[in-house]
Parts: structure tokens; sequence; C-alpha cells
């Protein structure tokens, strides 16, 4: 994990979004342990209850649970609600924009299209 000290958001966002990709990505699979906050802290040199903060939003969102005496382990369908919530982002953040654009525009469904597939061609 790699953190930017800079940046306008806090250490413990950037806990919890790495330690979400681990999980999307397969580095974490569903129902192993991840390393703990001690572990975490003391590789990263960051303070345990940021470290915690961070885990806890996870917890919060169902990708990860705690096993008293045992640690942090990642949820059954973990993968899942990851992608649920990215894709409601990807919703919120791009289309829905997208889509009040190209209404301002008068842009027809077919032209849109065309235009996303315009897009993907110039990104191969």
């Amino acid at each position: 994990m790699q953190f930017d000290f800079n940046s306008q958001t806090p250490i413990y966002l950037q806990i919890a979004r790495q330690l979400e990709d681990a999980v999307f990505t397969g580095i974490y699979p569903e129902e192993t342990q991840i390393p703990s906050t001690t572990e975490l802290s003391v590789s990263l040199q960051i303070n345990p209850a940021t470290v915690l903060k961070g885990m806890n939003i996870l917890v919060d969102e169902g990708v990860i649970y705690k096993k008293r005496g045992l640690g942090m382990f990642v949820t059954e369908g973990a993968v899942e609600i990851i992608k649920n919530k990215r894709q409601t982002g990807f919703f919120e953040n791009y289309i829905a924009p997208l889509i009040a654009e190209a209404n301002k525009l008068g842009l027809s469904e077919k032209e849109v299209i065309a235009l996303i597939e315009r897009g993907e061609k110039n990104e191969h």
C-alpha cells in the first residue's frame, strides 16, 4: 500500500480504498483473513487508530468482518458488494451527468451511444 500524505483524501479513507481494491482484485479472497490493524500500522508506519478507522468503514459496508480474538476476515459476497457499490458510484458520477449533458445538447440515445463507441475505439 502506498499513501499520498499530501492528498486531500484522509489516510483512513486511502486505507479503506486500498483494502477494498485488494479484496476486489482477489489479493484477499473471500473468507480469508486480512492483516491485523497492528500488522498494517507497523508495516505502513501509521497510527493504529487510523488503520482501524479505515477498516471500520469496510466493516460498516459489509466487506470485512471481525472474528473475536482472531482478527478481520473478508466477507463472503464481498466482491459483489464492492461491485454494486462501484456500479452505483459509476452511474452517479459519470452516467447521470452524461445523460444530463446529452439532454442539454439535444442528443438522442443513438447519438450518445455512437459517441461512446467512438471513445471506445480511440482507447484501443
